[in-house]
């Protein structure tokens, strides 16, 4: 059961880029915001060995230390961070009130930064060899793997937007996909079929991804056939969705039919007056570090500028 209730003015739900950017910014304003980080911290950069694309790290930076980095910032100013799981929000009545199995908060204002979690294939080798040429972010780790065939499942925009942006580094590019025609749009369908480093796999699905200490090749089945083929590459993403974690809040919260939660245009505003969202549980387009921190810093800004007019 959860221990004494205690009240904070602004409690922050989630951790990552997003939620420890908004804590630094409400610590800052004094706010002594309270960080229920989850036990599984800093989001979906903990399971990312190099980021090289954010900003004032040119030698790149793995991503467990920068989320150790971006809490030990918000903490210097006051965050007190919690590494627990959120098990229920009630956001109907005021002042609102958060739960933990360690703890009950109730809360003046709410910034929900909850972050949203890749889709995977579900093999064991995918887990094994994840950060070892296996990803969910071309963006973030497709230079890591310059020079090297590569492998992207998927038939969405978001597959061939994957695959669109590895042929900047790889030799070749094979997008494996379960049918025999694409999801995409069609001017991502256009875009892909046009460049010559894509080649289409159809009606293929992954057995199996081959490698010991790194990715080596893949083992693909044919679903009209049976047939199975290895096609060898040095990095497959995985380009099949993602979900965001909003769960606990859809019940409160208004949400777009993939399950975003929907902010006002320009804002960080959700439908309910002082529950603010940021980072990757609210953005199905850009999924990138420095954009859920920059959301962080808005979703700061509006809730201190919230908690302030009404006093």
């Amino acid at each position: 059961m959860p221990g004494a209730q205690r009240h904070t003015a602004i409690a922050i739900v989630g951790s990552g880029p997003a939620g420890f950017t908004a804590a630094l910014y409400t610590a800052r304003a004094e706010l002594s915001p309270v960080v229920l980080a989850g036990f599984s911290f800093g989001g979906q950069l903990m399971i990312t060995t190099d980021v090289e694309n954010y900003p004032g790290f040119p030698d790149g930076i793995g991503g467990p230390e920068l989320m150790e980095l971006f809490q030990k910032q918000a903490e210097r100013f006051g965050a007190l961070v919690h590494n627990e799981d959120v098990i229920r929000v009630e956001l109907d009545s005021r002042p609102f009130r958060i739960e933990t199995d360690e703890r009950s908060l109730t809360a003046d204002a709410l910034i929900v930064a909850s972050g949203a979690s890749a889709k995977w294939l579900g093999l064991p080798s995918e887990e094994r060899l994840m950060n070892k040429g296996v990803s969910a972010c071309a963006t973030c780790d497709g230079a890591l793997y310059r020079g090297a065939r590569m492998a992207v499942v998927g038939g969405g925009d978001t597959a061939l937007e994957e695959a669109l942006f590895l042929t900047r580094f790889a030799s070749s590019v094979h997008v494996i996909h379960r049918r025999d025609e694409l999801r995409a749009s069609r001017i991502m369908q256009q875009r892909a079929r046009e460049n010559p480093k894509i080649e289409f796999v159809w009606n293929t699905v992954v057995d199996e991804i081959v490698g010991d200490d790194e990715v080596r090749a893949v083992s693909l089945r044919d679903v009209r056939s049976g047939e199975k083929i290895e096609l060898e590459v040095g990095a497959v993403f995985v380009a099949i969705g993602h979900l965001p974690n909003s769960e606990l809040f859809a019940r409160w919260l208004e949400t777009d039919p993939a399950g975003y939660l929907r902010v006002e245009p320009g804002s960080t505003r959700t439908s309910v007056a002082g529950v603010f969202a940021c980072g990757d549980v609210m953005d199905p387009g850009y999924r990138q570090a420095v954009t859920a921190a920059g959301s962080g810093c808005m979703a700061a800004m509006d809730a201190e500028r919230w908690l302030a007019s009404r006093v």
